[in-house]
């Protein structure tokens, strides 16, 4: 077994379709309705955007989803989203990040 890191929008899809095999349990229903109301984006378009992002030097997988979940907007969103990893962030490359983040908004 392996581990992955997965966008708010997979976690909807994948709970919607075990809710159609099965009942969910109340923390999965939980997370569901958590994921519904906060995707951002589609499936397709979180997977597009996280590949667009980890083509920039220093994003990481776990960086690169937290992009698709939180869709930063702003120079101190992307630092938030950054302050734990160890990197260093020039106004170049967080313009990078937010000019990908606005083609998919």
């Amino acid at each position: 077994m392996t581990e992955q890191y997965v966008t708010l929008a997979e976690v909807k899809d994948l709970l919607t379709a075990e809710n159609l095999e099965r009942e969910l349990l109340p923390t999965q229903k939980a997370a569901m309705e958590h994921a519904e109301k906060t995707a951002a984006l589609s499936t397709e378009d979180a997977k597009a955007l996280m590949a667009e992002v980890m083509e920039i030097e220093g994003v990481t997988d776990y960086v690169a989803v937290k992009i698709a979940d939180l869709i930063p907007q702003f120079p101190e969103d992307v630092r938030a989203i950054f302050s734990k990893e160890r990197i260093t962030l020039d106004a170049p490359f967080i313009t990078k990040i937010i000019e990908v983040v606005s083609k998919y908004l």
